[in-house]
C-alpha cells in the first residue's frame, strides 16, 4: 500500500511556528495534503507530550490516532539540537527521533530534563554531543531511532559548512552504525546525495520541517508498507518497502547556493572559490551553500547505488495557482482556487504527482493543468535560494 509520510514537522510550542498548530490542525492538514502518517514533532515538551498522551491513542500499531481523524497515523517524534564541542570547532546538529510508544518518550524525556532545557522550545537545545544523544535515544528503547536532519544546511546539521563534520561517522563516532538513513532537506536531492559515496550505506528520506499546518508535505517520504510503526521503521532500515521521496526543487531552498543577505549577493560555488568566500560587495564571510558543500566533499558525478529510490521534484500547489494568478500564496484567491481543486479532485500530493492532465484541466482550467505538467516534467525557470533567503521556482514563464 503506497502511503505519504512526513515525519518531521513541529508544533506550536517550537519558536516560529503557527500559534495554531494543535494535533486535529495537523491532522487537518495531512489529510487535505494526501499524507498517512505525520510525525507528532516536538515529544520532548512537557505541555505538547501531555496534549499528545491525552488526545491520541495507540492503535496497536505503534502509531497513533486521534478520535476525529481516525484515517490519519502520528509517528511519535521530535527534533533536537546539540551544540557541543568536538575537535577543533563547535559542532551544531540537529536530530529527528522516533520512539515507538509513550514510555519510550518519558525515558527520552526524563533523561535529557537532567541535561538541559527541554521546556522553553519545542527544538530544545542540549549540550551534549550527537554521539551521546544517540546512546540516550537506544538506551530508552531498542526500536527509538534518530536520522541526522536536513543534512547539509550550513548552520545545523551533520554535513553543514559552518559547525558540521565530513562524514555521519565523524559525527556518531562508535554508535554510527546505528544510523541508517538521512534526511535531504529542503536544499538538496536525493541527486545531489548520491554524488558523495559515503552515504550510499544510508537511505535517504524526506520530510517538511514544517512550521504551520500549511508547509505540510512540501517535503514527504514515499512508503509501500503496512501503516504501522514496525513496517516503516525496517523500511527506513532495510529499504523494502521505501519507494522515494517527494522533494522541493532544491533551488527553492533557502540555503542552495552561497550568499551574504544583507548585500543581496547570492553566488555560484565556482565563484565563491575565486573569491576565497568572501563577499565581493562587503569583504564579511559568505554563508556557504549546500551545493557547495556537496561538490566539496563528492567524489563521483554518477551514482552507482543500489539504494537509489525514485524521487519527485514538486512544487506546492499554492505557490503554483499564486503564479498564475499573480498573486501571493497567503490570498483569498488562491485560498478559494485550492479548496475547490482539492475538494474536486483529491489531496495536493495527489493532485501534483497523479492526477491526469486532463482532469486537472477540468477541474480547473488549462494554465493550471500546463502549470503541473511543466512541474513534473522539469520545465521550470529557477532563481536558486540562498543565505536564509528561499529560491523561487516559475511553472510559467520558463
Amino acid at each position: 500500500m503506497r502511503l505519504f509520510a512526513d515525519l518531521h514537522i513541529h508544533s506550536r510550542f517550537s519558536r516560529a511556528t503557527s500559534k495554531s498548530l494543535d494535533l486535529k490542525a495537523l491532522a487537518d492538514g495531512a489529510r487535505t495534503k494526501g499524507i498517512k502518517v505525520i510525525g507528532t514533532g516536538d515529544f520532548t515538551h512537557p505541555s505538547w507530550f501531555e496534549e499528545i498522551r491525552t488526545e491520541l491513542k495507540d492503535d496497536g500499531s505503534g502509531l497513533f490516532v486521534h478520535p476525529d481523524y481516525k484515517d490519519i497515523s502520528f509517528m511519535l517524534t521530535a527534533e533536537i539540537s546539540t551544540i557541543y564541542k568536538q575537535g577543533d570547532k563547535t559542532r551544531k546538529v540537529h536530530h529527528l527521533i522516533g520512539a515507538p510508544d509513550i514510555a519510550a518518550v518519558s525515558r527520552i524525556n526524563h533523561a535529557l530534563e537532567k541535561i538541559g532545557n527541554i521546556k522553553s522550545d519545542g527544538r530544545p537545545i542540549i549540550g551534549m554531543s550527537s554521539r551521546n544523544l544517540l546512546e540516550l535515544v537506544l538506551t530508552a528503547s531498542n526500536d527509538a531511532f534518530i536520522i541526522p536532519a536536513h543534512i547539509w544546511t550550513p548552520w545545523f546539521s551533520v554535513l553543514g559548512s559552518k559547525s558540521g563534520f565530513d562524514s555521519i561517522k565523524e559525527c556518531y563516532l562508535d554508535l554510527s552504525d546505528h544510523i541508517f538513513a538521512c534526511e535531504t532537506g529542503l536544499s538538496s536531492d536525493p541527486a545531489m546525495n548520491r554524488r558523495v559515496s559515503s552515504l550510499d550505506r544510508y537511505f535517504l528520506v524526506s520530510n517538511s520541517d514544517a512550521h504551520s499546518a500549511d508547509k505540510l508535505g512540501r517535503e514527504a517520504t514515499i512508503f509501500d508498507c503496512e501503516q504501522s510503526y514496525a513496517s516503516l521503521l525496517n523500511a527506513m532500515k532495510t529499504g523494502q518497502g521505501l519507494s522515494g521521496t517527494v522533494e522541493f526543487y532544491p533551488e527553492e531552498g533557502k540555503y542552495h547556493m552561497d550568499g551574504h543577505r544583507d548585500c543581496g549577493v547570492v553566488l555560484e560555488p565556482e565563484e565563491t572559490l575565486r573569491l576565497s568566500g568572501c563577499c565581493p560587495v562587503c569583504g564579511k564571510g559568505l554563508t556557504i551553500g549546500v551545493q557547495y558543500r556537496v561538490n566539496e566533499l563528492s567524489d563521483r558525478l554518477e551514482c552507482p547505488s543500489s539504494k537509489e529510490r525514485p524521487f519527485f521534484s514538486v512544487i506546492p500547489l499554492k505557490e503554483i495557482l499564486g503564479e498564475i494568478l499573480n498573486v501571493g500564496t497567503a490570498s483569498n484567491r488562491v485560498q478559494k482556487a485550492y479548496e475547490k481543486l482539492v475538494s474536486s479532485v483529491g489531496p495536493e500530493l495527489t493532485i501534483l504527482l497523479d492526477t491526469s492532465i486532463n482532469d486537472i484541466a477540468a477541474a480547473a482550467d488549462e494554465e493550471t493543468a500546463l502549470a503541473v505538467s511543466n512541474m513534473r516534467s522539469g520545465r521550470v525557470n529557477k532563481k536558486p535560494g540562498y543565505d536564509g533567503v528561499f529560491g523561487v521556482i516559475s511553472v510559467m514563464r520558463t
